[in-house]
């Protein structure tokens, strides 16, 4: 590990680096908003432009399953790069012979292939974190990386677009996102090029390099630990991804509220998550990864999902009340943070591996919640499937007293004391 100056647990050395992901996620979140219906508006069914966009997940899936240890064998600099020069040569592709050529298949193909630029700039910089940042600060480090993130797709990505949409209309703003992009990759390109990343596995031979490649998949079934880990992260997010499903039924369709009110609720959990990212980061380093995982990552989600349920339930049409769950999800949600150090604490010597473990959860999560959604609804309604999530969270509570990590300290003179294995700090801090 190199040294570094923090200041809040960001590290100043790559402070650079997470603007360029905030910048990056930006451009490529401009077209989340109205690319589907734009397809349609061209003449295609809605069926094929689910398609297109089906295709897309499954390259991002695969991208992001692959990232951390290809980051680990070819440097994350190196990553980091081929993903930014394939987001910006496919989506021009997308652009001109796609959109603009009006052909179905070439829009299928290039947006496709597109998917898998995204997560292997960002999660390589991820791979960088891991292996440029003390595991003791790791945290707080991906406290600030997972703001940036929702600085990105989930602000700046999501509201430019409605000033550039009326200024240059939607496909002046899909060849503005270029420009985002060019932005945020030549800045990691050239901020991040002194950055030391550990060479180790880049001079392994090709059967090597499989054989590291293939940890990404074995590790699931050699190692119990990141089994539990992967389990708990894909719970982490089923309500972000599932209550963007269901709740528009409710606040919408049942409670009176208009489509704009929605949104503002909605927007309201996505700005918090900006600061208790960042909050619980640095938290996280302090109190334990998995004791703040447990009490107030999957407890407070617990809480916070049927809150979300029944408080606008009882308050009826009320903005100012429906916006408290939104304020509790996007507090407890973010509480999940020191799990993108845990992975790596568990395979320390295939970190790479264990990144990208982490990265598949984190797509399986965009699965499994909307996928709980459609079985549960028929049966149980609205209720039944925040119960369902209710009780996942109960269930990977349980999980974190059975995972053992072991977690380094800040305070140096505790270094060799014992560890406590269930929550992952010093015994005397347990």
């Amino acid at each position: 590990m190199q040294p570094q100056n923090y200041w809040l647990g960001l590290p100043k050395s790559l402070v650079w680096g997470f603007i360029a992901v905030a910048i990056f996620m930006s451009g490529d979140g401009f077209e989340m908003a109205f690319l589907s219906k734009h397809i349609t508006d061209m003449g295609f069914s809605p069926s094929q432009s689910a398609l297109v966009f089906t295709f897309y997940g499954l390259a991002a899936a695969l991208a992001a399953w692959c990232s951390g240890v290809v980051a680990e064998l070819i440097t994350p600099q190196k990553a980091m790069r081929i993903g930014f020069i394939l987001w910006v040569v496919m989506h021009a592709l997308f652009m001109w012979f796609g959109l603009g050529m009006q052909n179905y298949v070439l829009i299928v193909l290039f947006y496709g292939i597109r998917g898998l630029a995204y997560p292997l700039f960002i999660y390589s910089f991820v791979m960088l974190l891991v292996q440029t940042v003390p595991k003791a600060r790791l945290s707080g480090a991906m406290g600030w990386f997972w703001a940036m993130y929702s600085i990105g797709i989930g602000v700046v990505g999501s509201y430019l677009p409605s000033f550039t949409i009326p200024a240059f209309g939607e496909r002046g703003t899909l060849w503005f996102a270029i420009v985002w992009v060019l932005a945020g990759g030549l800045l990691a390109l050239f901020s991040l090029n002194r950055i030391k990343a550990d060479t180790t596995k880049v001079n392994l031979s090709t059967k090597e390099k499989m054989a590291e490649l293939s940890k990404a998949v074995t590790i699931l079934f050699t190692n119990k630990n990141i089994l539990m880990a992967c389990i708990i992260r894909i719970i982490n997010t089923i309500s972000l991804f599932g209550f963007a499903v269901i709740m528009p039924l409710l606040f919408v369709g049942r409670l009176g509220f208009t489509i704009s009110e929605w949104l503002q609720i909605w927007a309201v959990f996505f700005f918090v998550t900006i600061f208790t990212n960042i909050l619980w980061g640095i938290l996280g380093d302090y109190i334990g990864w998995i004791r703040q995982v447990r009490w107030f990552g999957c407890l407070g989600c617990a809480i916070s999902s049927l809150a979300f349920y029944y408080i606008p339930v009882y308050a009826g049409h009320n903005l100012w009340m429906a916006m408290i769950p939104a304020i509790m999800l996007g507090i407890t949600v973010a509480a999940f943070v020191p799990m993108t150090a845990v992975f790596p604490a568990l395979e320390p010597e295939h970190q790479g591996a264990a990144i990208s473990i982490f990265n598949l959860s984190a797509g399986l999560s965009n699965f499994v919640a909307p996928a709980i959604a459609s079985l549960v609804l028929p049966f149980f309604d609205i209720i039944g499937v925040v119960w369902t999530y209710t009780g996942l969270y109960l269930f990977a509570g349980v999980l974190t007293l059975i995972i053992k990590v072991e977690q380094p300290k800040r305070v140096r003179a505790v270094a060799a004391k014992p560890v406590n294995s269930v929550d992952g700090v010093p015994s005397e801090t347990a």
